[in-house]
């Protein structure tokens, strides 16, 4: 055997950074797996909601409105990856209580609330986000969160 072979952590946060590829977000390319028992369950990435225009036809909302990253996320025209990658499980209806969330960045406030509701047990990430409150909750409610770091 190798020792190069990957973790498990690392062999997800590397399929998740491929995920973020397929972002269309002008600001920042984002992507999450949802995984369980070594498996993945659903994949997305952020960018406008199907059938309409990407960000880069029309322009970034937040750009134009001079909104900084990590304040009032409700403004923009796209879905951030976690929220896409919980959407894509309810669709086809796979369950994702007691999995593990891959995400190239740090979960913000409306999704580490989707997350915690939907059943996530662990995430796990690469970049960081300025959102203490996320930080705080995930805490609170006692998921384990780790910061994979390119080491």
């Amino acid at each position: 055997m190798s020792t190069l072979r990957p973790t498990w952590d690392e062999y997800f946060m590397r399929i998740t950074e491929e995920v973020a590829k397929r972002a269309t977000c002008l600001r920042r390319q984002v992507g999450a797996i949802i995984v369980r028992d070594h498996r993945i369950l659903a994949t997305g990435y952020n960018g406008a909601p199907k059938n309409l225009q990407h960000c880069a036809e029309t322009g970034c909302l937040r750009e134009r409105l001079g909104i900084p990253a990590g304040e009032r996320t409700e403004v923009c025209r796209g879905l951030h990856a976690e929220q896409s990658a919980i959407v894509q499980a309810a669709v086809y209806g796979v369950p994702i209580a007691g999995g593990d969330l891959y995400a190239t960045h740090q979960p913000c406030i409306t999704c580490a609330k989707m997350l915690l509701n939907a059943g996530i047990g662990r995430i796990v990430f690469k970049e960081s986000y300025p959102d203490a409150l996320a930080e705080s909750m995930l805490q609170q409610a006692g998921i384990e969160t780790v910061r994979l770091s390119d080491e």
